[in-house]
């Protein structure tokens, strides 16, 4: 590939081949919404700088691996990530960024087959960076103190996204707490918002470019427009929803993961009571033990949780719930861990992201003398993820024969969901590719393990967001 770039490089110099590939590049990205929401960005770098961006799955000249830090489990599936794309494509160029670069650079600089290591305040740069690479002239893509500049800016407007149905609009940057098992506030820096003309502008854009849903995300979304040195967010996150939503066009609102302490009586009124957003919360819960939270330095009790969750269901009846869940925490004993089952099962949260605590170095949990073995830690996960397939089951045998709303993420295949409800359930739906990005009413006919089984309901082929029968 050097080569090849050495002779566009002469070709551009000589005036002919201008328009010629750089190469091509393909990005495989860990991790939450704010890490897809750049990888998107990234690869918008790219393709304005004349490289082809290709799926991560393909052979490309250049691989960039955007990787997450929030266990110690993200940190091996990044590697993992390395270590497969070298072995099937050992002439292509590597490039690690992303938090786990951020915290552990040298570590990440150490895995076979990486080039270039590039620290979260670069990512934005990695196609230029990516020249250099080529050229035999990029040493270190970290520089300076990455996490603290990168805060100060979002990522470019996009106006394109990997996907025909949904796209995301990133609003915040950051985080200011400093849970106890958590290294993300130091990977990502200080919270800082994102100007709401910015955001506005971006989802106008997603909007007429006709994407039925827009998800709203940010590293804790709840802060937006509470850091008060920012000039760009004089509003908080409910003022900005509702201007959002106010907005012309046939499209929903879906938000990304937020801490509870932020599901305010405004914001879930805001929420509740407009058709624009859809009827799903995932919540940043961690717990659903009071004593385990305020030792993670959590801001809010289980009690406060099954306060706001009973308020949202009561405004928004078909209300699905996502959450994160950690079991393992040091000290927690069975009896304190039962208390989360207890959240799973009462709050009916259909799809918990369950995750065993993860030791991370320098943090103050990792220094409690009481921890958790890895064994408890490993059975506890797998209580509570079967007790979240139960809990799923149930709330999809309430759905049947229900005729609803989906929107078609990609075209008809068997053993498979293929659209999704706007409450998020996943649904097979026998439609052409035509339909895909398109919303269709159907009739519930049946139920998977994993998924719902829909049928197109009579009366015509594409909806608006006008509510139907149930």
């Amino acid at each position: 590939m050097h080569q090849q770039h050495r002779r566009q490089q002469e070709r551009r110099a000589r005036g002919d081949g201008s328009h010629d590939l750089i190469g091509t590049v393909a990005i495989a990205t860990l991790g939450c919404k704010v890490n897809n929401h750049e990888s998107n960005a990234i690869a918008q770098g790219f393709r304005d700088a004349n490289w082809s961006v290709v799926n991560a799955s393909e052979a490309a000249d250049l691989y960039v691996i955007n990787s997450c830090t929030v266990t110690a489990e993200a940190d091996r599936q990044s590697r993992q990530q390395v270590r497969r794309l070298a072995r099937h494509n050992p002439g292509a160029k590597i490039v690690i960024t992303g938090c786990y670069a951020e915290m552990q650079p040298e570590t990440c600089g150490a895995v076979a087959g990486v080039d270039l290591v590039v620290g979260n305040a670069n990512k934005f740069n990695i196609p230029a960076l990516a020249i250099q690479l080529l050229e035999g002239r990029a040493s270190d893509g970290r520089g300076g103190s990455p996490a603290e500049k990168m805060t100060e800016r979002p990522a470019p407007l996009l106006y394109g996204y990997e996907t025909r149905t949904r796209a995301s609009v990133q609003i915040q940057q950051g985080c200011d707490q400093a849970c106890t098992f958590c290294v993300i506030h130091t990977a990502r820096g200080a919270s800082r918002s994102f100007s709401q003309a910015d955001i506005v502008k971006q989802v106008r854009h997603w909007v007429d470019a006709g994407y039925k849903e827009v998800t709203i995300c940010g590293v804790d979304l709840g802060d937006y427009g509470t850091d008060a040195s920012s000039q760009a967010a004089p509003a908080p996150l409910e003022q900005l929803l509702a201007q959002l939503a106010a907005l012309d066009g046939d499209f929903r609102i879906r938000l990304s993961s937020i801490d509870p302490i932020h599901l305010s009586d405004a914001l879930l009124e805001l929420v509740g009571q407009s058709d624009r957003f859809c009827p799903y919360l995932h919540l940043s819960l961690q717990s659903g033990n009071t004593i385990i939270l305020k030792r993670m330095k959590r801001r809010y009790t289980s009690e406060w949780v099954d306060e706001r969750v009973a308020i949202a269901r009561r405004l928004m009846p078909d209300l699905v719930l996502g959450a994160d869940v950690m079991v393992g925490f040091p000290t927690e004993t069975e009896e304190q861990f039962a208390d989360t089952l207890r959240a799973i099962e009462t709050l009916e949260i259909c799809y918990p992201h369950v995750f065993p605590y993860s030791i991370r170095g320098g943090t103050p949990a990792s220094r409690i003398p009481r921890q958790v073995d890895p064994t408890s830690r490993k059975r506890r996960g797998a209580l509570a993820r079967a007790l979240g397939q139960r809990v799923r089951e149930r709330v999809f045998a309430r759905h049947l024969n229900s005729i609803t709303s989906v929107l078609v993420e990609r075209s008809g295949g068997r053993d498979r969901y293929n659209a999704r409800l706007t409450n998020y359930l996943p649904v097979r739906v026998e439609v052409g590719e035509r339909m895909v990005g398109q919303r269709l009413p159907v009739r519930i006919v049946g139920i998977k393990p994993d998924y719902l089984i829909g049928e197109p309901f009579p009366g015509g082929e594409t909806m608006t967001l006008d509510k139907v029968a149930t």
